[in-house]
């Protein structure tokens, strides 16, 4: 059986990396092609050419499966071999407080694409339930399949310090509540460690409060893994995500975890990170504070993460699609000779 992936160019992508941790795992009775857009650019007239570039693509396999951030790919896919993963619904959010942009995200983004999908999986029972507040589907169309985590993440220990601990910051874009951050850990005697770029006004607050800071940008997968070795503990406190995968990644290399109390991330933490309130400064300070200065509480955080990893395991996760492939195509109105 022949799968189409369609995902960004980007090898770094950590969509991509997910999946390809999927792919080394499924069965050699599945050939997995990796399809990527000729047209480069976000014009309305590049992503044209790559709808139409997918009615031929699509021949060469039995099954299509979308999973970066191409929703629009699948409007020229035939609806019974094409399946769809959405990661999160961050474009609605982005565009709330403009009622044509959120409109125009809704229909071309989500809704036609999610028709012409004979399956959607969902990384996250969170996702799920946005998505179903948008678009009326039958609930059973969506399939909840978690990310997985890399094995490139595993435990290594450390031995906390409790003088001036490392906080990693795993991303600073808007949603990530980096400026509440700040302002949660101002007098606290820690170093910030921020992966991501800083605007000036960022800057600005960080010099403002005299936090001991660091920031890198456009890291490579082992930079990343190596902040999380060097970390005292996981600061992941977003207004909102699809899943989360920071924690996970923080719970495998044994890292203490706070994060929010909303969206999808107390779904993914479960009982292994200090929830918090992201919207109140001193809800996030006080998580922070406790896992510092309570060492039982931090090793109970620690355990339960070596449990939670488990969840997210890539040969449970694999073994979920690879039934799903299998469904996809026993349904599929032409049948072919497996592969």
């Amino acid at each position: 059986m022949k799968i189409l992936f369609y995902q960004s160019r980007r090898e770094t992508f950590s969509i991509n990396l997910l999946f390809d941790v999927i792919r080394q795992n499924l069965p050699k009775s599945l050939e997995p092609i990796i399809v990527t857009f000729t047209h480069k650019g976000s014009s309305f007239l590049n992503r044209v050419f790559d709808i139409i570039s997918v009615a031929w693509i699509q021949k060469q396999g039995e099954i299509n499966h979308v999973v970066g951030d191409f929703n629009y790919a699948t409007f020229l896919m035939r609806k019974n071999k094409t399946i769809m993963t959405i990661h999160d619904l961050g474009r609605i959010y982005i565009y709330k407080n403009s009622p044509v942009k959120k409109f125009i995200v809704k229909w071309f983004w989500l809704w036609l694409p999610i028709s012409k999908a004979v399956v959607i999986t969902a990384v996250s029972r969170t996702t799920k339930e946005e998505i179903l507040k948008y678009v009326n589907c039958p609930p059973d169309k969506i399939r909840v399949i978690y990310n997985c985590i890399s094995p490139r993440f595993n435990a290594n220990a450390k031995v906390f310090n409790k003088e001036k601990p490392v906080l990693l910051q795993i991303g600073t874009r808007p949603n990530k509540n980096l400026q509440r951050v700040i302002e949660a850990v101002a007098g606290i005697s820690c170093k910030l460690d921020i992966v991501g770029s800083l605007n000036a006004e960022t800057i600005r607050l960080l010099n403002h409060h005299h936090i001991d800071f660091t920031c890198k940008s456009n890291l490579t997968n082992e930079e990343v893994r190596q902040k999380y070795i060097n970390a005292d503990m996981l600061i992941f406190v977003s207004l909102f995500e699809g899943f989360g995968m920071p924690i996970v990644e923080a719970n495998a290399v044994e890292r203490a975890v706070v994060t929010s109390n909303c969206s999808a991330m107390a779904e993914i933490a479960g009982n292994a990170a200090c929830l918090v309130n992201p919207n109140v400064v001193e809800s996030i300070r006080e998580g922070i504070i406790r896992v510092i200065n309570d060492d039982e509480y931090r090793q109970y955080l620690i355990n339960n993460g070596r449990i939670n990893k488990k969840r997210f395991d890539a040969t449970k996760i694999t073994r979920e699609y690879f039934s799903l492939y299998n469904e996809v195509y026993a349904k599929a109105p032409v049948r072919r000779k497996w592969c």
